[in-house]
């Protein structure tokens, strides 16, 4: 019966990948219009996530100096990705699709497969919190979900495989949630190794590639709704962490 619980939440939440689909009823002028905000969105909640949700929740399982030996490893490790990325997708100072919508899609992965760890243990703990968790994961999500279509489609996708491989990466949270169900002491354990991985990984987006992005919109309308909507992402996940449950 837990296991049925931990599966539903898990789909519940990558459903919610998928909310960048109303987007295919928008006329592409007015999406370019959105893009900055949702550029500005992405960034806020991946800084946010990480200072304010993963690395204090490693901390509490963790000494520090593990856990920032992890969170370098994870920006150095997402820096010789995004070389290799644009060596093999760049060619002639020529990009068709920008290296940080896939480092965006990998870096992702790794957090649906944490936010997956994290509802199987709560369900293991009892049905109660696990719901509770279920609904702070999902709240926390929706924002980050529509930054992250801003940010595939920005980089280069299509909206439809924009939606695909978000979906697809949020597909990673079933895996994390079944590993979690099976190897709940492992699971415990590996997440101190994970949490400040992944949060060098978005930090790294965030800072080296959203933030610049940010920048470069010379608009300064587009600019201003992007710097908003950067404050809005981190203000969001500061909300989230009161509503997680301690």
């Amino acid at each position: 019966m837990v296991l049925v619980w931990i599966i539903s939440s898990t789909l519940l939440v990558c459903i919610i990948s998928l909310i960048g689909i109303f987007t295919l009823a928008v006329k592409e002028e007015l999406l370019k219009k959105l893009l900055s905000g949702l550029i500005g969105l992405s960034g806020g909640a991946l800084i946010g996530g990480a200072f304010l949700h993963l690395l204090p929740e490693a901390l509490e399982e963790s000494p520090a100096e593990p856990v920032f030996y992890s969170l370098v490893f994870g920006i150095l490790l997402f820096f010789f990705m995004e070389r290799y990325f644009y060596w093999r997708h760049c060619h002639d100072s020529v990009c068709d699709i920008h290296a940080y919508s896939y480092l965006n899609l990998f870096g992702d992965a790794f957090h649906n497969f944490v936010d997956g760890v994290a509802i199987a243990v709560s369900f293991v703990a009892s049905v109660e919190v696990g719901i509770v968790t279920t609904l702070a994961i999902i709240l926390h999500e929706i924002p980050q979900e529509l930054g992250d279509f801003g940010v595939l489609v920005y980089g280069g996708f299509s909206k439809k495989k924009a939606l695909t491989y978000n979906f697809i990466s949020a597909l990673f949270a079933i895996v994390g949630a079944t590993a979690g169900f099976f190897l709940t002491d492992l699971a415990k354990g590996s997440s101190v190794f994970i949490l400040p991985l992944t949060a060098g990984g978005f930090i790294y987006i965030g800072a080296s590639d959203l933030i610049p992005e940010i920048h470069k919109q010379a608009n300064q309308t587009r600019s201003s709704r992007a710097l908003i909507a950067f404050l809005l992402g981190i203000l969001f996940m500061a909300l989230a962490k009161y509503l997680m449950p301690h």
